[in-house]
């Protein structure tokens, strides 16, 4: 009979998915990963295989908190405040990040060979569900009437997907916040989508002064 796991398989996890996001796959050698899970080579070999296989679960691990995100602003906010809540939350938690790592599947995106086609089509499969998120949206608030029909919902994701890769890249060497809600800001005013909360303020602000 087997001997049952003497470990949190989910804390471990979640070690491995933090030195993978801090360090990259390439640079992440078993003895880190092995270091910061705190297990033996053996026990880590027979709970989730090489390293390749252990990032593969990492990866999946992290964007738990990006599919439960969609989730969560799907169920409680209008379809355009959905697509614009996305960004708040991905900019705020980017200039929250004291190590500025950017986010893990971008990273990822960045750094697999063309040659892998097997992580290649991973990170691809991640990408298209967050373009299906905001084309999702997007369409649901034409529907309602709440964004207009100026644009096609798959150009919209298109654009929007472009955007968010590109603000999350510009984080990592850039993280200011007026940088990063500008260029969302004028994509999302663009789309005619609700702005960004920090935007909102200000233009309030702004007429409070005129009148």
């Amino acid at each position: 009979m087997a001997r049952p796991r003497e470990f949190d398989e989910r804390a471990a996890l979640e070690a491995a998915s933090d030195i993978f996001w801090t360090k990259g796959y390439e640079a992440t050698s078993t003895r880190d990963l092995m270091a910061r899970m705190g297990l033996t080579p053996s026990s880590m070999y027979a709970a989730f295989g090489d390293k390749r296989r252990l990032f593969r679960r990492a990866l999946d691990h992290y964007l738990e908190r990006l599919r439960e995100k969609m989730s969560y602003l799907e169920a409680n906010a209008s379809p355009g405040e959905a697509i614009t809540g996305f960004f708040w939350d991905t900019i705020e938690r980017t200039l929250g990040d004291a190590l500025q790592r950017g986010c893990m599947l971008v990273n990822s995106a960045l750094e697999v060979s063309p040659q892998d086609a097997e992580l290649c089509g991973a990170v691809a499969q991640e990408l298209k569900l967050i373009e299906g998120f905001f084309r999702a949206r997007f369409s649901e608030g034409q529907q309602r009437g709440d964004i207009a029909n100026t644009h096609s919902a798959d150009n919209a994701a298109r654009q929007l997907l472009a955007v968010l890769l590109g603000i999350r890249v510009l984080a990592r060497v850039r993280p200011e916040r007026l940088l990063l809600t500008e260029a969302a800001g004028q994509t999302l005013e663009l789309l005619g989508l609700p702005p960004l909360p920090a935007a909102a303020a200000s233009a309030k602000r702004s007429l409070r002064r005129r009148s």
